[in-house]
């Protein structure tokens, strides 16, 4: 039996089977199309990289190459803090058939100290380390953070729907949430409206979200708003956001959200729900073949029709579901990730445990967006609301 290496023999032998080249070498290398792959920890690279490198930490090397460059046969050039797991990383790849491959000798510490050229990381440690296990996405990364973190989200309502959505949100760094909401918190809000706390009741619901926000995330910019959406003060509120969340409680909000989210060219990301179901879509009105809010709905119902959470009840976790889903078309938005819900309408069923999907096309007919509709202004479509619903 053989005697077991100790690590120093270790690193010996592999450098017979793992070519190593100087900082200079790689960056010729680099310079002629070589891809090369910082395998440090995420929090190291937090300071700084090599230039035009690709970030993917040594434990998820096997795991993630394939996404970012599937071409055997392309040269590829692995560097560490030192030089040690970056010859480990190398060695992989070659068993993973990557046939070009090589170590730069001296890690970043050599690369950096001989003068060649470094990207100063755009996240720092906390982020990092805060939103560590979303930058390991491929279609994420450091990039797409930076995305989040630049965004910019309104939400209509600080309650069933907007609480979840503002939670997950928050979490996922998006850098500056407006609260719209002219209410307080009750006791009644607190089996769903999850951002709240029973110590604030008769808190107004913005400032109580505000806390809970900020104790989760204290990175993000959180805005207040205590006032109710009207029509003489909609378009203050969206202007110089990406997008809205919708969650209005009552249909001249949401007319009023759809045509100025419609003079604003943004997004809005609507969501509703009514004892056990719950719906959601895209009004996205940057896209030419995006339904609008009133091609789902082009009169309110009456009211009997579609009674509220406090006449009707409502199963607490159902606006939990409902949010969440909104939260993720916001994230997705934002990336420019998947498939948004434009032109489908998203229909849970709570008591039955099932999503049904309804393909919502474009009404050439309708009032809000078709090529006969006309806005006379946002008081003439809270007039209309008033006679119709």
């Amino acid at each position: 039996m053989s005697e077991p290496l100790d690590r120093d023999s270790w690193l010996a032998a592999l450098r017979q089977s793992v070519p190593e080249i100087s900082p200079a070498d790689a960056f010729s290398r680099q310079a002629q199309g070589a891809l090369l792959i910082d395998v440090r920890e995420d929090n190291e690279r937090a300071a700084g990289l090599p230039a035009g490198a690709l970030g993917i930490s040594r434990g998820f090397l096997e795991l993630r190459i394939e996404d970012h460059e599937p071409d055997r046969a392309r040269p590829i050039l692995t560097l560490c803090a030192s030089g040690r797991r970056s010859l480990l990383a190398a060695e992989t790849l070659q068993r993973m058939g990557y046939r070009d491959v090589a170590s730069v000798a001296g890690g970043f510490q050599r690369w950096s100290s001989e003068g060649f050229p470094i990207a100063t990381g755009n996240l720092d440690a906390d982020a990092v380390e805060r939103y560590a296990r979303q930058l390991r996405l491929p279609q994420i990364g450091e990039a797409g953070q930076l995305k989040l973190g630049n965004a910019s989200v309104v939400l209509l309502g600080a309650g069933g729907l907007g609480a979840p959505a503002a939670l997950y949100l928050a979490a996922a760094g998006v850098g500056r949430l407006t609260l719209v909401d002219d209410d307080r918190v009750e006791r009644s809000n607190l089996h769903r409206q999850v951002i709240h706390a029973d110590a604030r009741v008769g808190m107004a619901k913005t400032e109580s979200a505000r806390m809970t926000l900020a104790a989760l995330n204290p990175r993000i910019q959180i805005e207040l708003r205590n006032e109710r959406l009207q029509a003489d003060n909609v378009e203050r509120l969206l202007v110089g956001h990406d997008l809205v969340i919708d969650g209005a409680d009552n249909f001249p909000a949401r007319y009023l959200l759809s045509a100025a989210t419609r003079r604003l060219n943004m997004p809005m990301v609507y969501g509703a729900v009514e004892r056990f179901t719950g719906q959601v879509s895209v009004f996205d009105s940057r896209k030419p073949e995006s339904p609008c809010y009133r091609c789902l709905f082009p009169e309110p119902p009456a009211a009997e029709d579609a009674p509220n959470c406090s006449e009707a009840g409502v199963l607490g976790v159902l606006p939990g579901i409902v949010g969440l889903l909104q939260a993720t078309e916001a994230l997705k938005l934002i990336l420019d990730l998947g498939e948004p819900l434009t032109g489908r309408l998203l229909t849970f069923d709570a008591l039955g445990m099932r999503f049904r999907e309804t393909r919502l096309p474009r009404d050439p007919a309708c009032p809000g967006c078709g090529p006969n509709a006309v806005f006379n202004g946002y008081d003439d479509i809270v007039q209309w609301c008033t006679a119709t619903g």
